[in-house]
C-alpha cells in the first residue's frame, strides 16, 4: 500500500514488518527561520490589503537575512521590523546562540509582481474569451503545476492528542516532538536547549497499519558543557514520554538504544550561525513527511492566488473530508493547473485499495461542482484565504494542526459528501 505512493525508496522491511520514517524541524532551524519571516511579512501585507499579491523569499546565514521577491499592495509593510521581531520571537534574541534578531543585518530587495503574471490572474483566459460562466471563472491560476493533498486514518487510534488530524503517524509524531522541544525550551523546563533542532520518527507497520514506534531521533541545539547522557535522559522524560504513550513502544517500554539524542555527540553551533537557510527548503516537512507525493511547490511567503499554496490546501481539504466521511482509509488527491486558466487541467484521486465506494465515483465527485470547486477564486472564497492566517503554519507543518482551526483542516463538507456518495458499498 505504501509502496504505491511512490515512496518505495524510503521503505525497508525487517522481520516481515515495514518501517517508514519522517522528520520534522524546529522553528529555529535556518530554513524555518526563513519560512517564518516570509509568512510574517505576508500576514502583515494581507492585514492591510486583502487583495495584495506576494511571493516573498528569504535567505539567512551568519549575521544576515536577505528578503527578496515580488509584492504588489496598496499597504505598507515595515519588512525590517517584522524580520527582527520574528527572529527574536523564535528565540534568537541575544548572542548566546550565535544569531540575534536585534543586531543582524537585514537586506531587502522587493519588486512588484510581473505584469504578465498579474494579468493572467486578474483576467482568466475564460474571461478574455467570453466563456466565463460565473465570477469564479474570471480569475486565472497564478502558475502552472501539480499539487497533492493527502489524508489517512492512522492518527485516529493513536491518542486523544492526534484525533482529528487524519495524518500519517510518522510525520504527526515528529511534529509533536518538535513542538514539545520548543515548549520545554520556552518554558525553561530545559533551559539549556537552543532554538534549532530536529526530530525523526520511524514507525513499524504490519499489514499496512502502524503497530509500534521503532526508532526516535532528536537533535537539539544546546549550551556548551552539557553532558550528553543527562541531556538524553532529560529529552526522554520531558519531550518523548509526554508525547508518545508507552504502549506504542515495543514491549510497552522505552528501550534507550531505540532513542538517539544528538547522535553527532554535540550540537552547540546551530541556526544561521552553523548553516544557511532558505524559504521552501522543507516542503516534505511542511506536508506529509514523504507518505504522499509532492508537486514541488513551497508555501511560505505566497499569497493564495499562488496555486502552489491554495491548490495544495484545497486538495488536502478534499482528501481529509472524504476520509473523515468514511469513504476511504487513505486518499491522495492530485490537481493540476495552467497559468491564466480558472479550471484545473486535471483532478484525480487514488485510495490505494482502501476505497469504500468505486473510485470512479470519488473522482467524479471531485471533478463536479456538486461539493468541491477547485477553481482558484472559489478556493480562496470558500476557505476565506485572504486573511493573515499563515504565520502559525511556518513551522511544525501546514496539515494536521487540529488546535489552530485552519480552514483547510475543517470537516465542513462531510455531510455533503455523505449525501452525494450515499452509503459505503465496498
Amino acid at each position: 500500500m505504501l509502496e504505491s505512493s511512490g515512496m518505495k525508496e524510503h521503505i525497508c522491511k525487517q522481520n516481515g514488518a515495514t518501517l517508514f520514517t519522517s522528520e520534522s524541524v524546529s522553528e529555529g532551524h535556518p530554513d524555518k527561520v526563513c519560512d517564518a519571516i516570509a509568512d510574517a511579512i505576508l500576514d502583515d501585507i494581507l492585514a492591510q490589503d486583502r487583495d495584495a499579491r506576494a511571493a516573498v523569499e528569504v535567505a539567512c546565514t551568519t549575521g544576515v537575512v536577505m528578503i527578496f521577491g515580488e509584492v504588489t499592495t496598496k499597504g505598507y509593510s515595515d519588512i525590517n521590523a517584522i524580520t527582527r521581531k520574528t527572529i527574536q520571537g523564535i528565540g534568537y534574541h541575544s548572542p548566546t546562540f550565535g544569531f540575534d534578531g536585534g543586531t543582524c543585518g537585514v537586506l531587502v530587495s522587493i519588486d512588484e509582481q510581473s505584469s504578465d503574471i498579474s494579468g493572467a490572474v486578474n483576467a482568466s483566459r475564460e474571461e478574455v474569451s467570453h466563456t466565463a460562466k460565473d465570477k469564479f471563472d474570471r480569475q486565472g491560476a497564478g502558475d502552472q503545476g501539480m499539487m497533492f493533498g493527502f489524508a489517512c486514518r492512522e492518527t485516529e487510534g493513536f491518542s486523544a492528542k492526534t484525533k482529528g488530524a487524519f495524518m500519517p503517524l510518522p510525520i504527526q509524531l515528529a511534529h509533536m516532538l518538535a513542538l514539545r522541544l520548543a515548549e520545554v525550551r520556552k518554558k525553561g523546563i530545559l533551559a539549556y536547549i537552543g532554538p534549532d533542532g530536529k526530530t525523526q520518527v520511524t514507525m513499524r507497520y504490519e499489514g499496512g497499519k502502524p503497530v509500534a514506534v521503532d526508532r526516535i531521533v532528536v537533535s537539539a541545539m544546546h549550551l556548551e558543557n552539557v553532558k550528553m547522557k543527562n541531556m538524553a535522559d532529560d529529552i526522554i522524560e520531558t519531550v518523548i514520554k509526554p508525547v508518545i504513550p508507552l504502549k506504542w513502544f515495543p514491549g510497552g517500554r522505552i528501550e534507550k538504544d531505540r532513542i538517539l539524542v544528538n547522535p553527532s555527540g554535540k550540537f552547540v553551533k546551530g541556526g544561521p550561525l552553523a548553516d544557511s537557510g532558505l524559504t521552501g527548503r522543507k516542503i516534505i516537512v511542511d506536508t506529509y513527511g514523504g507518505s504522499a507525493r509532492h508537486g514541488g511547490g513551497s508555501f511560505s511567503g505566497k499569497d493564495p492566488s499562488k496555486v502552489d499554496r491554495s491548490g495544495s490546501y484545497y486538495a488536502r481539504y478534499a482528501a481529509k473530508n472524504i476520509v473523515a466521511a468514511g469513504f476511504a482509509d487513505r486518499l491522495e488527491v492530485q490537481v493540476a493547473y495552467a497559468i491564466g486558466r480558472s479550471h484545473p487541467v486535471s483532478i484525480s484521486a487514488t485510495a490505494f485499495g482502501t476505497e469504500r465506494v468505486p473510485l470512479e465515483r470519488i473522482n467524479a465527485l471531485l471533478e463536479s461542482h456538486e461539493v468541491f470547486d477547485f477553481r482558484p477564486a472559489a478556493i480562496i472564497h470558500n476557505l476565506k484565504l485572504k486573511r493573515p492566517i499563515y504565520s502559525p503554519c511556518a513551522a511544525y507543518g501546514h496539515f494536521g494542526r487540529t488546535g489552530l482551526k485552519l480552514p483547510w483542516e475543517e470537516l465542513a463538507l462531510v455531510p455533503a459528501i455523505k449525501a452525494a456518495l450515499g452509503k459505503p458499498t465496498l
